[in-house]
């Protein structure tokens, strides 16, 4: 049995989220007409192409800490400033935590926005919608990597669009868009499927393929709707990937040079992500750490800080000395900051949604700088503020998205991509 795209669990639409393509019975028999006609329709509404370039989208789950990562306040009483010091980057008068220094090094080749006001809201949805997990519920707006997925963020024929290093959670869902743009995950045997059937050469594997257009020349016979015909390409798709091996050698990280491979030992979705873009990604995400820190903030930091600083640091100086930083842009940040006084329970850092930092790198934007500043305690953006949203409307300009673009929800309403979508000028 051959599936592709997604995990078991179900969704409201019914579908799972191991059910975007599957191989079986005859060997290469396909199961879902309904998430193809969903794709048929999508594809009625023309929309140009965003081009050769991609997204990495690093998800920090909980909340991190922005006084503590990328907006450290030395001057403020030790109550708000906590237990790390700030060092100095590569560019003049930007500093960073003391458990960051590979970014140090090369933070011309990075950004920083320390004024982004987010929600308090436990998920993902804001970062990888631009909407509340509130709102999404009933409006059903698409992921980042949906969008991506629907305006032809596929650069290689043989590897998917978008592609969750992370699994699928409801804020990855393509909503509106249809089943046919959600993510690609490596749940559970994800990764085995996509090796050929054990005993069956290329041969066998052209033979079924054969097979299965004989049997559908019968069942075109009884289809009246074209469905048939979508068919076809699904199907065709799903050979080629099996075929060409480019996703399975994407994932294979022993091709690596050993020591790449020790460079990202212990953060190796960092690796895999560059290796997705290399082979035709539009967009990947993953997720390292848990940033929810009520307790123990600083042990846990103490832990997590230096493998996230090897993974970006490592995964940004791949891509500029492979020329793929300006066709790639990469997004680190979480869904809140913590609240700027450090609390009495184990030196715990709570929920503070009135301002959170995030790091950028790549697309072309204008890297090598500190944008907005929050208050000498940390506690509110004072210069720049900006939204969630326009960083976002910004990360698809830099792809060439136009996040105005409007797409027909459910009911047939016209929804653009982003409602609050003004970009930050300063990296443009």
């Amino acid at each position: 049995m051959f599936t592709l795209w997604g995990a078991k669990q179900k969704f409201c639409d019914g579908l799972s989220r191991r059910g975007f393509l599957r191989i079986g019975g005859f060997g290469a028999g396909l199961t879902l007409a309904d998430m193809l006609s969903a794709r048929a329709r999508a594809a009625a509404v023309p929309v140009p192409s965003p081009g050769p370039k991609a997204a990495i989208m690093i998800y920090l789950p909980g909340g991190p800490s922005h006084l503590d990562m990328y907006d450290l306040k030395p001057n403020a009483p030790v109550e708000y400033r906590g237990e790390f010091r700030p060092i100095a980057t590569n560019v003049p008068g930007v500093q960073i935590c003391e458990h960051f220094p590979l970014q140090a090094r090369i933070f011309d080749k990075l950004a920083v926005i320390r004024s982004v006001v987010s929600i308090e809201e436990h998920s993902d949805s804001l970062v990888t919608t631009g909407y509340s997990q509130a709102v999404n519920a009933s409006a059903r707006h698409p992921s980042f990597g949906s969008v991506v997925s629907r305006l032809g963020g596929q650069r290689g024929a043989d590897v998917p669009p978008f592609v969750s290093l992370r699994g699928l959670t409801s804020a990855l869902e393509p909503g509106y868009l249809g089943v046919s743009h959600r993510a690609f995950t490596l749940e559970g045997p994800g990764l085995e499927d996509l090796r050929l059937p054990a005993g069956v050469d290329s041969k066998r594997f052209l033979d079924r393929r054969n097979l299965l257009d004989a049997f559908d020349d019968a069942r075109r016979e009884f289809d009246t709707s074209g469905a048939m015909r979508g068919m076809d390409a699904f199907t065709t798709r799903a050979f080629d990937m099996v075929a060409s091996g480019a996703m399975r050698r994407a994932l294979d990280l022993t091709r690596e040079d050993p020591r790449v491979r020790d460079r990202y030992r212990g953060v190796e979705q960092f690796l895999t992500a560059r290796r997705l873009v290399e082979a035709g990604a539009g967009c990947i995400t993953l997720s390292i750490g848990s940033w929810d820190t009520h307790q123990q903030n600083f042990i846990t930091l103490r832990r997590q800080l230096p493998d996230l600083d090897r993974g970006i640091s490592n995964l940004i100086q791949d891509l500029c000395d492979r020329g793929m930083d300006r066709d790639v842009v990469t997004i680190a940040w979480g869904e809140f900051g913590r609240t700027p006084r450090i609390g009495g329970n184990q030196g715990g850092r709570d929920h503070w949604p009135a301002v959170m930092s995030a790091l950028v790198a790549g697309g072309g934007l204008k890297v090598g700088q500190a944008i907005g500043c929050s208050s000498a305690r940390g506690e509110y953006p004072i210069t720049r503020r900006c939204t969630v949203s326009q960083l976002l409307s910004t990360l698809y300009r830099a792809i060439g998205i136009d996040s105005s673009l409007t797409f027909p929800n459910n009911e047939g309403r016209p929804m653009a991509i982003l409602d609050d979508r003004e970009p930050i000028s300063e990296l443009l």
